[in-house]
């Protein structure tokens, strides 16, 4: 057998929808089409019958499977749709899980600076410690796979606004000390403030079946 006859290989042949398969993920409009698609089948199934194991298993998916194969589904979805507000959920949950200590100070400095009704709303211990902050937050997204949707996401709301508030006042004891630390705290609040807003318009939205 000559070089030529080695060297040469017949062509893979691949099924017709490998090429679609390979590009999906870059063209925007499938990935919104998927976004919207498992969301929305995650919500409506879950809700339609919430078993304690499923929902036990959605609560938690984070703390088992980390937060990677939900970024690559909803991370890129507006933030008023529902793909963009289950994502968001999530984030919220992952940054108290994370670091609940720092959460329950923020939480704390936040209650006491807020003259808002968002502490009532939020519905934590006062002061709430980090295992209880924990459990609010988780039983806050239980609320939304069994129980009044927008109701939790109301709370959500509340809750990042209150986290938000203590985040402002923390960067300003940090102000003249620490600047890059006070900067790193100012960044969550504004980060945690659009949450709160975005939440709190999905909730709106819920209640007048426009969150899609």
């Amino acid at each position: 057998m000559s070089d030529a006859s080695r060297d040469f290989h017949k062509p893979v042949r691949r099924s017709p929808d490998s090429f679609d398969r390979n590009f999906a993920a870059d063209d925007p409009a499938e990935a919104s089409r998927v976004a919207h698609a498992t969301a929305s089948a995650l919500l409506s199934r879950v809700r339609e019958a919430p078993h304690d194991e499923v929902v036990d298993r959605l609560v938690s998916f984070t703390d088992a499977h980390g937060i990677a194969t939900i970024a690559e589904l909803w991370s890129h979805s507006p933030a008023r749709s529902l793909p963009g507000t289950l994502w968001r959920l999530y984030l919220l949950q992952l940054m108290i899980h994370d670091d609940a200590a720092t959460a329950a100070l923020l939480y704390e400095r936040g209650r006491t600076r807020l003259a808002s009704a968002d502490p009532v709303i939020a519905g934590a211990p006062a002061p709430a410690s980090p295992d209880e902050l924990v459990a609010l937050i988780d039983l806050i997204l239980r609320g939304v796979f069994a129980g009044d949707f927008a109701l939790a996401l109301e709370r959500a709301s509340s809750f990042a606004r209150v986290v938000a508030s203590g985040a402002t006042d923390l960067a300003d004891d940090y102000d003249q000390t620490e600047p890059r630390r006070a900067s790193q705290f100012t960044t969550r609040a504004l980060r945690l403030d659009t949450y709160a807003d975005d939440l709190n318009a999905a909730a709106g939205l819920w209640r007048r079946e426009g969150l899609t």
